[in-house]
């Protein structure tokens, strides 16, 4: 038996050794065409925020177009199966969330893909506290008179930018650890649930800073409180839930970069560095911050090692709190 296998494990030894001068050609000319970034939601939230300000750096520093698509729907899972099912070259990646790659393994009954085996992590590029909004109408001024309102009222609604986003899921814990009866209500995007809160036609939200804090400094939305352990600089004014009445609640949303899986790893590297160092430029650090979004730049195996821990994480609140989406 042994010798019957020993001509294919030379063939296929042969086939690998040629295959690692390839991987290193292929990311010395990388890239030679149009890259795609693909955001998994609407203009206007964090991702797509990220997703043009890395794309048009990376335009400029590599001399090449980087197309910046947006591909909503599903929580995310559409634009992220679609980068699943790509060509592993490093021309197509996904600015992923926690949604799509910590939550919605957990909450989805038939996920399109798997959120660690169908990637090549590249880099976590940003994480934000989630900040919980409410109406002007709403009479509470603060976390305590919120829920004090929650549990005489009973009902609530809360809006999410999709089902499995880290805004749908922090609501989800909000409302396991109050106890107050909340409906959740997906909207394909967070463009299409402000004008409801803000008309009044739902309770709250657990937005992404970048997306609200703008509203918030503008007189339209009222903030209660930030889903971080600690205060944001960008809105040191505004306390936590966890200082606020609710010891334990933590929430922080995450934006990173992810390429289909079997990427060569050099050009997952030759990725990660470029967007590191973009992500390291004053004025994209500064930007970014002022918006509310800690920049990072971490290595592929950092971003693997925390989705795990993310994934963990996450699938336990899902469970707590009983949510699923068909």
């Amino acid at each position: 038996m042994l010798k019957k296998l020993m001509p294919a494990l030379a063939i296929a030894t042969a086939a690998l050794c040629a295959a690692q001068p390839a991987f290193a050609q292929s990311a010395s000319n990388y890239p030679n065409k149009p890259i795609h970034i693909i955001v998994t939601f609407t203009s206007g939230g964090a991702p797509d925020i990220l997703g043009r300000l890395i794309g048009d750096k990376l335009s400029a520093a590599w001399g090449q177009t980087v197309i910046v698509e947006n591909k909503p729907g599903a929580g995310g899972n559409i634009g992220a199966d679609y980068v699943a099912k790509s060509a592993p070259d490093g021309y197509t990646v996904v600015v992923g969330t926690v949604g799509t790659h910590a939550i919605n393994g957990a909450l989805y009954q038939n996920m399109p893909y798997d959120m660690t085996r169908d990637f090549s992590p590249v880099t976590l590029l940003a994480s934000t506290p989630n900040m919980l909004v409410v109406n002007n109408n709403v009479p509470a001024k603060n976390l305590k008179e919120f829920i004090d309102l929650g549990k005489k009222e009973g009902k609530m609604t809360f809006a999410s930018s999709g089902s499995g986003t880290s805004i749908h899921v922090s609501g989800e814990l909000f409302k396991t650890m109050t106890g107050i009866d909340m409906q959740h209500i997906p909207y394909k995007g967070r463009a299409s649930a402000i004008p409801d809160l803000l008309g009044g036609r739902v309770t709250m939200m657990f937005d992404n800073m970048p997306s609200s804090l703008p509203l918030v400094r503008e007189g339209k939305l009222r903030a209660l409180g930030v889903t971080s352990a600690k205060r944001s600089p960008a809105a040191p004014d505004i306390p936590t839930i966890a200082e606020s009445g609710l010891p334990g609640f933590e929430a922080v949303s995450w934006f990173a970069l992810f390429a289909p899986a079997n990427t060569p790893r050099p050009i997952v590297d030759k990725l990660q560095t470029e967007v590191s160092k973009i992500l390291k430029m004053p004025d994209v650090s500064k930007k970014l911050m002022d918006l509310g979004l800690e920049p990072s730049g971490s290595s592929p195996d950092e971003l693997a090692a925390y989705q795990k821990t993310e994934i963990a994480k996450w699938s336990k609140v899902v469970k707590d709190s009983g949510a699923k989406v068909e």
